[in-house]
């Protein structure tokens, strides 16, 4: 079984990439549901402020760390995580189980030309039949029952929700009812920008690296520059409180209420 462990007061599962694949495909194909998010450095330190996104974060079926950062933050508390899990990676591999296993996919978020681009991408890579549905990430909160409605009754299988945060991982949990007929639900980011070209994704030696941020600032400087240096340092100065920190101070701390991590399958993707 595979051991979830907590770093920096954030629940995640240590799997990695093969056995993140494993167990979502074992559910889909069991026609189970299983709600899914990955964490980075930014996201755990808005975690420490942000009830409402703690909330919908640590009450997921499998949490992954998509950052390299949260990656060395584990080995230096102690806790040491396999890898780190992309999101967009994995959310490549999944369109590609679709298309082997005839499961459908639904693509939610980004601008409406953005995300046609991805689904006239994926359409053209394996074949149209792959698609239940898709729409802008543009619309009120008094929308979101209507469009998780709209997503349920699609017929998909998979869906991918390419929308900044918190609002997707609010969107994911809030309306967990609804799209328990959705077999796996996942946060995907500004993943589709990628995929249409809009964004280039940083090369793989910045990729292992932990540099991914950095080519992200270099390409849009004025939005994300202070983004990741504020949330970066603000990181870096949890993983220091956390390591140094007295463990009398440690022991007294609040336990963090989470699901127990499921049990893994290790049936493998054809």
């Amino acid at each position: 079984m595979d051991e979830r462990v907590v770093v920096l007061g954030t629940p995640i599962d240590n799997l990695n990439m093969t056995e993140t694949v494993n167990r979502i495909v074992g559910a889909i194909r069991g026609d189970r549901h299983l709600h899914h998010t990955v964490v980075n450095a930014g996201k755990i330190v808005n975690m420490q402020r942000d009830a409402q996104l703690r909330e919908s974060v640590v009450n997921a079926d499998i949490i992954n760390a998509d950052g390299q950062g949260v990656v060395w933050a584990s080995r230096i508390l102690g806790k040491p995580l396999k890898e780190r899990v992309a999101g967009i990676d994995l959310m490549e591999e999944l369109v590609r189980v679709a298309y082997l296993d005839g499961y459908k996919v639904f693509f939610l978020g980004a601008k409406e030309d953005i995300v046609r681009s991805v689904v006239e991408h994926y359409s053209d890579i394996y074949s149209p039949e792959i698609i239940a549905g898709y729409r802008n990430g543009y619309f009120k909160k008094e929308d979101e029952p209507a469009i998780a409605r709209q997503i349920a009754a699609s017929g998909a299988n998979i869906l991918f929700v390419a929308i900044s945060s918190p609002t997707k991982e609010n969107f994911l949990f809030q309306q967990r009812d609804v799209l328990k007929k959705v077999n796996f639900i996942m946060g995907v980011g500004g993943s589709f920008d990628v995929v249409s070209g809009l964004v280039k994704r940083a090369p793989l030696w910045m990729q292992k690296a932990g540099l991914e941020w950095l080519y992200r600032v270099y390409q849009e400087p004025r939005r994300m520059f202070m983004r990741y240096l504020v949330g970066n340092a603000r990181f870096i100065s949890l993983v220091i409180k956390h390591r140094f920190r007295p463990r009398a101070a440690a022991a007294a701390a609040p336990s963090v209420a989470f699901r127990p991590a499921r049990p893994a399958y290790h049936r493998s993707i054809r």
